[in-house]
């Protein structure tokens, strides 16, 4: 039987198939240490796990739910937008619980794209963007970002090129994988940008409170709502990767729009992992500083493996990895091999995330003390 034409566009995720191959050398004996990918490793806040165990008799734990969650979930993620972001939204129209916010890109985009749109996608960047983008017949546009404008969009230089076709644009920050921060007068300059080229503009946020001291809205400057959409997430902040739960706020057209093609793909979240995040959103300021307290000593040895590999970076950047450059003239998926190989050590060669990766590679802060500690003394 012939596959659809739309999966000749796309490859197999590199991780999906990069880890099999770490999987095997594990199988055969060999001690990897995987510093790839950023699965956290710790666990979510004790009242998170205890309500969730708690909602498994309730009644309504084991129905269908609403395709647009609990009451109580969306007004949880109002007060914690207002909370971090002071950010006023309406808990009934302005906010779209998600399972993760990967779907949350496919949602958008098959309730924007037609075949032919095109679509701004950041280089270096995440890979879901552009490949769900050739799934749905658009076109992804990449735009280059450089270390020198501090990984931000050179939009003079992309107001020089034909915008007319462009439907959406991709930003992510704090951005993976670099830890570049953002800040409030990019933000301005990107809104001004979207309106001007009629442009939505989705800003895909879920590092925002790792290591970072101010996390920022895309909302926050005034009249984004009328051009821009926010993704945010549970998984990194409150160590629930595998619980699935995002978030998509904006205003109601927009959210209307991804609600239906939502409701169409899923059957509403599981009652109980709801409840788990209503806690988890409601967390005191202490269990942000606790969980940067880990980060920041894993940080700091994650520094030290990459010095001793004559890598360098930026100790401004934030988010859940390190971004290095590889010393001059050396390949990053030639270099990550070589550490597999011979030290056993698995990280990312920034050509995953687009061929403005290369020369760099990403190391992952989800590991053990212990085990970053090992990897320094292996190298």
């Amino acid at each position: 039987m012939e596959l659809a034409k739309r999966l000749q566009t796309v490859e197999e995720y590199y991780f999906s198939k990069k880890l099999k191959e770490v999987r095997l050398l594990k199988d055969t004996g060999k001690p990897i240490i995987n510093l790839g990918i950023g699965s956290p490793d710790l666990q979510p806040p004790t009242q998170v796990v205890a309500a969730i165990v708690n909602s498994l008799k309730n009644a309504n734990a084991h129905k269908y739910q609403s395709y647009q969650g609990l009451p109580e979930l969306r007004s949880a993620i109002t007060g914690f937008y207002h909370e971090h972001f002071n950010i006023f939204l309406d808990a009934n129209t302005e906010v779209l619980p998600l399972m993760g916010s990967k779907e949350g890109i496919m949602h958008i985009s098959m309730a924007f794209l037609n075949p032919g749109d095109k679509v701004l996608i950041p280089n270096p960047g995440y890979p879901t963007y552009a490949s769900v983008t050739k799934l749905l017949e658009a076109e992804p546009v990449f735009y280059d970002l450089k270390d020198d404008n501090n990984w931000f969009p050179d939009l003079e230089l992309l107001e020089t090129t034909n915008l007319s076709q462009v439907k959406i644009m991709w930003i992510n920050y704090p951005h993976m994988p670099t830890g570049a921060k953002g800040n409030e007068a990019q933000f301005t300059k990107l809104v001004a940008f979207a309106k001007k080229h009629s442009i939505l503009l989705v800003n895909d946020n879920p590092y925002s409170f790792i290591l970072n001291d101010k996390p920022l809205s895309i909302l926050s400057v005034a009249g984004a709502k009328d051009v821009c959409l926010e993704l945010n997430s549970l998984s990194k902040t409150f160590n629930m990767a595998g619980w699935r739960v995002g978030m998509l706020v904006g205003k109601q057209t927009f959210i209307n729009a991804v609600l239906k093609v939502k409701s169409n793909m899923d059957s509403g979240m599981f009652y109980g992992i709801q409840k788990g995040a209503i806690e988890a959103l409601n967390c005191s300021e202490l269990w942000y500083q606790s969980l940067n307290n880990v980060y920041r000593q894993r940080r700091d040895l994650v520094w030290k493996l990459a010095a001793k590999l004559n890598c360098t970076f930026k100790k401004e950047s934030i988010g859940l990895f390190v971004w290095a450059k590889l010393p001059p003239g050396i390949k990053a998926e030639e270099f990550t091999d070589k550490l597999l190989n011979q030290y056993f050590i698995f990280i990312a060669p920034g050509t995953v995330f687009g061929s403005a990766g290369e020369g760099y590679v990403r190391f992952s802060l989800c590991a053990s003390n212990e085990d970053l500690e090992e990897a320094i003394a292996r190298v």
